[in-house]
């Protein structure tokens, strides 16, 4: 039997290192690298931001956030009632710190937000004798508020949720019954949009609400947006907050609502991200006995699924999606661990209670 010559045993070794490099590179390309950030991943896409508040910026949650995201919302910092609690006293203490850091660490800021029906201060709408303002004493309370607040920030702060939650819970209504209606009809919305343009006019100005991809509220949301477009009106985005869960919303419904906004003309953003566990509900309530709160291997795998979906879908509108921030750094705390169901653990992010990335984490990144 001849012996293969010297060539030959060459080839062949050149040719069976070259099948192993390729399989390493398949594997490796199969594997997120561990020191890359999801920011890395989506940087030909959009910027990747998180909710934080005081205590995320500071040790192991503040390395995470300067790891993977290159963008920062606060959490309640800077919402009326804790940034504003008293007529003539402001509490910037916590803001300022959340916009130092991120300056800091070269992170954009989204500002959130300038009016809501919750977490507002009881002042606002009250004159001396406690009886309701009129609508020209509210409204120079809402100016002078955003004026203050956004001047400040003016060139640390490129967009902010300018009006959070406007539209009824109620399909059967179009506004939400809130004291800012009471008082003020429809105007206030358009009100608060020019207030923060002339307060800073390289700001991007977004409305910003949950449930927006259901299709009746979408309908209801569309409508206000196109008022406003119409009436010209400076409002550049909108915010769909993305508090979502394993049974919503469909692929087809995520797609129908960013193509249906963005057919205004606006930029869309997905701004409060969390997939939980459980199904939605609106009202508080207390545990049930019995209600069980694991995070079993089967809630983990549905939550991976969607969490492709969702980051499958945005990537195919990177043309109008400017932006997807989560609403929590990691699974040792969310929002969801006291709402809506107080001492029921949840765990709706892509890192786990020690900030190590999840199954839905690999999915997100793996594309």
């Amino acid at each position: 039997m001849t012996k293969p010559n010297f060539t030959a045993r060459l080839s062949r070794r050149l040719l069976i290192g070259a099948l192993l490099a390729g399989s390493t590179t398949l594997l490796s390309s199969q594997r997120p690298a561990a020191d890359k950030g999801l920011k890395d991943y989506y940087k030909d896409y959009f910027p990747v931001g998180v909710a934080v508040g005081p205590q995320s910026i500071k040790g192991e949650e503040a390395a995470l956030i300067k790891a993977q995201f290159n963008s920062v919302t606060p959490e309640n910092a800077m919402k009326m009632g804790p940034i504003h609690p008293e007529e003539n006293r402001y509490f910037w203490t916590d803001a300022d710190a959340i916009v130092d850091f991120a300056q800091a660490n070269k992170l954009r800021v989204r500002g959130h937000n300038l009016l809501w029906h919750e977490q507002t201060p009881k002042w606002l709408f009250k004159d001396a004798a406690g009886k309701p303002v009129s609508k020209e004493v509210l409204l120079k309370r809402l100016h002078d508020h955003i004026f203050t607040v956004v001047k400040r920030y003016k060139g640390k702060i490129y967009a902010w949720d300018v009006v959070n939650e406007a539209i009824s819970d109620n399909p059967q209504e179009f506004l939400r019954n809130s004291e800012w209606y009471q008082i003020c009809g429809e105007d206030f919305i358009a009100k608060a949009f020019e207030y923060a343009h002339e307060a800073d006019p390289k700001a991007v100005l977004f409305y910003n609400d949950y449930n927006t991809e259901r299709p009746e509220k979408r309908e209801r949301v569309y409508k206000l947006l196109k008022q406003l477009v119409d009436a010209k009106v400076p409002i550049h985005a909108v915010g769909l907050q993305g508090h979502w869960s394993l049974q919503e919303p469909t692929e087809q419904e995520l797609r129908e609502a960013i193509e249906r906004y963005a057919s205004l003309g606006l930029k869309v953003q997905i701004t409060e991200l969390d997939v939980s566990i459980y199904p939605w509900e609106k009202e508080r309530r207390t545990k049930r006995p019995g209600e069980s709160d694991a995070y079993t291997p089967e809630l983990e795998q549905k939550q991976a699924a969607q969490y492709k979906m969702f980051f499958r879908v945005f990537r195919d509108y990177k043309k109008v999606l400017t932006g997807v921030t989560f609403w929590n750094v990691s699974d040792k705390y969310s929002w969801l661990d006291t709402y809506p169901v107080a001492g029921r653990k949840n765990y709706p992010l892509l890192f786990d209670q020690n900030l190590k990335p999840k199954k839905a984490f690999q999915e997100v990144v793996n594309f």
